[in-house]
C-alpha cells in the first residue's frame, strides 16, 4: 500500500472500503466498477459510482456523480458560489481507480484538497499515469485564468488489488454493454 502521508491509515482504508462498495454497486448495475466517496472532516459527505451506461452519458464517472450529489447538498444550504468554492478546498476524494484526465481536471478546477485512489489508470489517468493534472493544474491547456486548475495532492495504490480484482471480474465476464460488430 502507498503511504498515506501521515494520515490515519485505518481511516483511509475505511473510506476506500466505502468507495469499493460503490464500485460493487456499479458492477451490479453492469457499469465499469469504479466508486468514489467525498470526505470532509473525517465524515463522508457524498458518494458516487459509474453510471455512464445507465444515463447514456459518457461523463457520468463516479467522481462526477459524487460531485453532483455534493453540489446539490451545498445548494440546499444556500451557500454562495464563493462559499461553495471555499468548501471544496476541504474535501478529500477516495476513488477506486485513478481519476481520468477529465475527472482530474474537474477536481483541479474545483480546488479539492486531496485524492486517494486504488489502482492506476494506464489508459486515461490524470494523476500521473498519462498526465499529471493533479500537480500541474491546467497551465498547459489554457491561457484563460478563469479556467486554470489549482492542482491537488494525490496518493495512489490504496487497496489497489481490490480495485483491480473488481475491474478484472467485470472485463473477464465480458462487458455486457460493450459494442459488438455485426458481421
Amino acid at each position: 500500500m502507498a503511504s498515506v502521508n501521515g494520515k490515519d491509515s485505518s481511516a483511509t482504508l475505511a473510506f476506500m472500503e466505502l468507495a469499493i462498495q460503490q464500485a460493487k454497486l456499479a458492477m451490479e448495475s453492469l457499469e465499469v466498477p469504479v466508486g468514489c466517496v467525498i470526505v470532509e472532516d473525517g465524515k463522508v459527505v457524498a458518494s458516487g459510482r459509474n453510471r455512464t451506461t445507465e444515463t447514456r452519458n459518457a461523463t457520468r464517472h463516479a467522481e462526477m456523480e459524487a460531485i453532483d450529489v455534493l453540489l446539490e447538498q451545498l445548494q440546499k444550504l444556500g451557500l454562495s458560489e464563493a462559499e461553495v468554492a471555499e468548501k471544496f478546498s476541504g474535501f478529500d476524494f477516495y476513488v477506486t481507480c485513478e481519476p481520468c484526465i477529465m475527472c482530474a481536471m474537474a477536481l483541479s478546477i474545483l480546488g479539492i484538497r486531496e485524492v486517494y485512489y486504488g489502482c492506476a489508470n494506464d489508459k486515461f489517468g490524470g494523476c500521473g499515469s498519462i498526465l499529471s493534472i493533479h500537480s500541474s493544474g491546467s497551465e498547459h491547456l489554457s491561457s484563460d485564468d478563469t479556467s486554470k486548475g489549482k492542482g491537488f495532492k494525490c496518493t495512489g495504490g490504496i487497496m489497489a488489488s481490490e480495485a483491480i480484482s473488481l475491474l478484472r471480474s467485470f472485463y473477464e465476464q465480458g462487458n455486457p454493454n460493450g459494442l459488438h460488430a455485426n458481421v
